[in-house]
């Protein structure tokens, strides 16, 4: 199978929760629950992330690859307040709607964050945690975090600023800042990418800056309440975060543990789909209800 290109995206399904509309694709029939929550990127969804390696865990595993909301084809409502509450709150009432009593997490920066604040303030819904490249905390154990903890927000900026989005553009964000490898980005998740990102409502979202997706959070706190046993599996060379960081994260949750990849950035998932899997799931195999 090769992961490497990623197939065109299935249709999906819909579900209400709590008042909004989730977009996701699920995969497998049986086998634990297994969420797959993407990355916080222009144009990410739940299949742009984790469609290369899902139909891997979807050979023991009941996997739905979620688009979070104001991302993909999931409703993109303002958000009010702080807003990884928010997110974590409108993911369990997903959970609910699904008939999902408690799930593994399997999740990549943005959505790991939420994953992280769901299995602190709703634990008897998380099973595990698998987080990649995530910032739940504001500083670093050695130096600030670069850019201030903005560089994400920052190439959202430059992304949708100036002459606006283009290929090229998303090519050079992929380049830059979430793989190792520019040479072996796939033209497939190129295109993926930036065809979600003119979606109209991302779009205004995008220009909007920071004012709709809510208060900002420090999960300082929350870590240390997290019960779930928790991987942070990261890139060697995250251009968002070393590995210094996931290194601090691991020593506040409770049950963390720490596995870095080497030739990898911030999608290792994408980049190296079978070594992320093999990681991922030996983990996951290890835990006992």
């Amino acid at each position: 199978m090769d992961l490497m290109t990623i197939q065109k995206p299935p249709e999906g399904a819909y579900a209400e929760a709590d008042g909004v509309t989730y977009h996701y694709v699920e995969l497998g029939t049986t086998g634990r629950p297994t969420v797959f929550l993407h990355g916080g990127g222009p144009g990410c969804t739940g299949w742009s992330d984790f469609g290369q390696v899902a139909p891997l865990f979807a050979e023991d595993r009941h996997c739905y690859l979620v688009d979070i909301l104001q991302y993909g084809k999931s409703a993109k409502p303002v958000i009010e307040g702080p807003m990884w509450d928010y997110h974590a709150a409108k993911t369990v009432a997903l959970l609910d709607t699904l008939g999902i009593e408690r799930a593994d997490f399997v999740c990549n920066s943005w959505g790991g964050t939420i994953a992280l604040n769901l299995a602190a303030k709703y634990p008897e819904r998380a099973r595990s945690l698998t987080i990649t490249g995530s910032m739940p905390v504001f500083h670093g154990p050695l130096a600030p975090l670069p850019e201030g903890g903005r560089r994400g927000r920052n190439a959202r900026d430059v992304y949708y600023g100036g002459t606006g989005p283009s290929w090229e553009k998303m090519r050079q964000l992929i380049a830059r800042l979430e793989w190792y490898d520019p040479d072996a980005i796939p033209d497939g998740t190129v295109t993926l990418r930036h065809e979600q990102s003119l979606d109209p409502e991302e779009t205004a979202l995008a220009g909007a800056s920071d004012n709709p997706r809510g208060d900002w959070q420090d999960l300082t706190a929350e870590l240390g309440a997290i019960q779930a046993p928790t991987l942070f599996l990261w890139g060697m060379y995250d251009a968002f975060l070393t590995p210094d960081y996931p290194l601090m994260l691991a020593r506040m949750v409770p049950k963390g543990n720490l596995h870095i990849m080497h030739h990898t950035s911030h999608h290792p998932q994408e980049e190296r789909p079978h070594a992320y899997y093999t990681a991922v799931t030996g983990f996951l195999n290890q835990q006992h209800d």
